[in-house]
């Protein structure tokens, strides 16, 4: 991908400016390629090269978020029924994004869809007879949904060895075990997807700058923004001016939505946390678990908490990852600053912040319980997982930096800690970012529609068929029309090379 090191001239006036070169902005580049192909889009990237943070391959999960396996996105109520509502919407979401790239592919975007999109199996997993009653009514409430037809259901051993190998070696034959199975699961390198979107944004004139940070937005009296960048080697400050901005950096998101002075942003604050996995390349045990495993949350723990054992498929590389471990800092960004969460703190926010501390002691303890783990007890945890592993197979990694949103309850004023993602919209419409963590990737084309719907109204009535070519459920849903979701699975399953 061509990249170009130094600004634009101070003179230019883009339509767009994008800041942060992840897979959020990436595509909204491509989106915009399909409503305003003649629209001047330029983005700005902190780092040397694009794809650099969350977006990075070994910074996330890479899960493809479907909720075929995710257990926190469906929760049971007092008297153990299953709520499907947010499974549902999140796998429309990823069939979404799955369209798209469909589209994406069909135009030449890449020579194959393995670059950056590969099957592999997603496991729910549970142990004890009270686990194993949950995921009898998680079955029962998914299998019911067009959606998750195809789920498989178990609880016989025997074929659970089958399904998930490393998993299950070495268990106490007495422990009560379940799992449900979708062989629609997939691995996605975001990292590599990241970076193909933009090489094609390129060759429609999309202009990529990397080693360029920008450090200011601000509104002029002519409703255009005003953004100051800086260049990272030389220290060397450019101004371009745009009529619209998207603010997609990230943690880094928080920070420079405040200093836009959009009233929107008041009262939201972030608490970043840094993930660490255990991984292993171990070819042995690599052949054993090709699959993506996904457990449930300790008593009393948050849902960033969930263990999952995931194979991870990089450039050709294979390997285990099993986490997440919660470690902490105070940059928002793993290339970020140390006092970027004090000075995230303003006094528009400090309610909010102040309130999720005391609130929120859930959360505190398991951050610090998660801080003095040992070596060994993190290796404890890997062998409630895979009850065979052997400390000097595996290695610990630091994963991305992610942001959790602390945002005011209109209700009560009091602040919330929100898991997920948060698309703040002001100026009348000239500006948006997004906040928040997962499952974000997944559902990036989603998010970014979310965003031309509520940023550009009045264009709609004329982007809405481009959108509906490209995204054939778009506007639509699959969940409510089973012929149109026959015939989305087909297309994007050959498109990507997902059959086979």
């Amino acid at each position: 991908m061509t990249s170009h090191p130094g600004v634009v001239p101070d003179s230019a006036n883009p339509d767009v400016v994008l800041v942060g070169g992840g897979i959020m902005s990436a595509t909204l580049a491509s989106l915009f390629g399909v409503v305003a192909p003649d629209w001047s889009v330029a983005l700005f990237e902190s780092g040397p090269a694009v794809a650099g943070e969350s977006s990075d391959a070994w910074n996330n999960a890479g899960t493809g978020h479907a909720a075929l396996c995710e257990l926190n996105y469906t929760p049971a109520g007092p008297d153990g029924t299953v709520d499907a509502t947010k499974a549902v919407t999140i796998n429309e979401q990823f069939q979404v994004s799955r369209q798209f790239w469909s589209h994406l592919v069909r135009g030449g975007m890449t020579g194959s869809p393995k670059d950056f999109i590969t099957p592999v199996p997603h496991v729910g997993f549970v142990t004890g007879e009270q686990g194993r009653q949950y995921m009898r009514a998680r079955y029962l409430a998914l299998k019911a949904q067009p959606l998750f037809a195809e789920l498989e259901h178990s609880e016989d051993p025997a074929e659970l060895a089958e399904w998930i190998p490393l998993v299950m070696n070495g268990r106490d034959p007495q422990q009560a075990v379940a799992a449900t199975r979708s062989v629609a699961g997939t691995d996605v390198n975001f990292g590599g997807l990241t970076k193909l979107l933009l090489a094609d944004a390129e060759t429609r004139g999309v202009a990529t700058h990397t080693n360029q940070r920008v450090t200011g937005i601000e509104r002029e009296t002519d409703g255009r923004w005003r953004v100051t960048v800086e260049d990272t080697r030389s220290g060397e400050p450019k101004v371009v001016r745009a009529r619209f901005v998207f603010v997609g950096a990230g943690g880094g998101a928080l920070p420079l939505l405040q200093k836009t002075g959009i009233p929107e942003i008041a009262g939201f604050g972030g608490f970043p946390v840094s993930g660490m996995f255990l991984r292993t390349t171990s070819p042995e045990l690599v052949a054993k678990h090709q699959a993506k495993v996904y457990g449930q949350a300790a008593v009393g723990a948050p849902p960033m908490s969930v263990p999952h054992l995931d194979l991870r498929l990089i450039d050709g590389d294979h390997s285990l990852l099993f986490g997440p471990y919660a470690g902490f800092s105070p940059k928002f960004l793993k290339a970020g600053s140390i006092f970027d969460l004090p000075l995230s703190v303003r006094p528009n926010n400090l309610g909010s912040m102040l309130g999720v501390a005391r609130t929120e002691l859930a959360l505190t303890k398991y951050l610090i319980g998660e801080l003095l783990q040992s070596r060994s007890a993190r290796h404890e945890s890997l062998q409630a997982f895979v009850p065979e592993a052997e400390q000097a197979d595996w290695d610990m990694i630091t994963a991305g930096q992610r942001v959790q949103v602390i945002k005011r309850d209109p209700a009560t004023g009091k602040g919330v800690l929100q898991f997920g993602t948060e698309l703040i919209v002001g100026g009348e419409g000239s500006i948006a970012g997004l906040l928040g963590a997962s499952p974000g990737a997944s559902t990036a084309v989603s998010a970014m529609l979310t965003l031309l719907e509520r940023c550009f109204p009045d264009r709609m009535a004329t982007w809405r068929p481009l959108l509906q070519e490209a995204i054939p459920s778009y506007g639509r849903s699959l969940s409510k029309d089973p012929a149109l979701l026959a015939q989305v699975r087909d297309d994007t399953m050959q498109t990507l090379e997902l059959t086979g």
